[in-house]
């Protein structure tokens, strides 16, 4: 009599509701709350303009680029910490006076400055060991965090080349809008409905179904905002919203496979719910260039 009853008072509709095939594979609750600090500390600097964007951009390199050497030193690499902060630093800062000329010639300083101090960092009487693969990856460092970033740090100073009044701010909402849009629903068909991994070497939770779902994501909200906002044609908001989820799925796996080469499930314990403070940007710094190459030359 009880399990009828209890049958009765079960709402209707629920056992037709689609289960998901995927666990979430975190504390949801907690990513969700540190999510949405991390997006009104993304708003506040936003709406201040480039005097916040760019402050909470060159934190965000900082961190990363700590956590991520941090790990490579941990392994037996040998990548100076303090002077590939302070190099990426200079990438970020100098892109604003001196946009991507000041980019690039901070980025060939710094790679200088690792190829030359790698070569002597025994002394002159001793030959360096792994010269090669020491210099490569901390190359390669400089490339995936401070570089890709500064061309997030850059959307703040679209429109001061744009004619069409369009706010600075708005650039960095649509980029924003669209990350969001494109990891919301990738978690949320991959967790519900993946079943075809992507690349089951290098990210096995990574599907098929989750990629679909960062597409249409990224695409409608990359249609909207760059129609609504930006007053712009809504194809080439969609053209946006593909590129930007390709290269953030490419992020999301070379990340993968960088910490699977180095033993590693997360980049740190610093963001509870996600892992480390580069577990979270993976995928925003390679498509912060797409973002910033289409936006640039709309509002340019």
């Amino acid at each position: 009599m009880s399990d009828v009853s209890g049958a009765s008072r079960r709402p209707l509709g629920v056992d037709h509701l689609p289960r998901p095939r995927n666990s979430a594979g975190r504390n949801l609750p907690v990513a969700v709350g540190v999510s949405v600090v991390l997006g009104a500390l993304a708003l506040l600097a936003v709406w201040i303009g480039p005097l916040g964007w760019y402050p909470l951009v060159a934190a965000a390199v900082g961190v990363a680029t700590w956590e991520v050497v941090t790990r490579l030193n941990e392994r037996s690499y040998l990548i100076p910490l303090v002077p590939m902060i302070v190099l990426g630093q200079a990438m970020v800062w100098l892109s604003w006076p001196f946009g991507t000329n000041g980019l690039v010639a901070a980025f060939v300083t710094a790679v200088l400055v690792l190829m030359f101090g790698r070569l002597f960092s025994h002394g002159r009487r001793t030959p360096p060991k792994n010269y090669l693969r020491d210099t490569a990856v901390g190359i390669f460092v400089l490339t995936w965090i401070p570089l890709f970033a500064s061309f997030a740090a850059m959307l703040s100073l679209i429109s001061a080349d744009s004619a069409d009044g369009v706010p600075g701010g708005f650039y960095i909402i649509t980029f924003m809008l669209c990350v969001v849009a494109s990891d919301t629903g990738g978690y949320v068909v991959g967790v519900m409905f993946g079943s075809h991994p992507m690349a089951p070497a290098v990210s096995p939770k990574k599907s098929w179904e989750g990629f679909a779902g960062s597409v249409i994501g990224g695409v409608v909200a990359g249609a909207l905002s760059v129609s609504l906002l930006l007053e712009h044609q809504w194809w080439v908001g969609a053209l946006l919203g593909v590129g930007l989820v390709v290269c953030a799925t490419l992020g999301d796996l070379v990340e993968s496979q960088f910490k699977r080469e180095l033993g590693i499930k997360d980049m740190s314990g610093l963001l509870p719910g996600h892992g480390g403070f580069m577990d979270r940007i993976d995928g925003m710094l390679p498509s912060a260039m797409v973002t910033w190459l289409v936006l640039s030359l709309i509002g340019g």
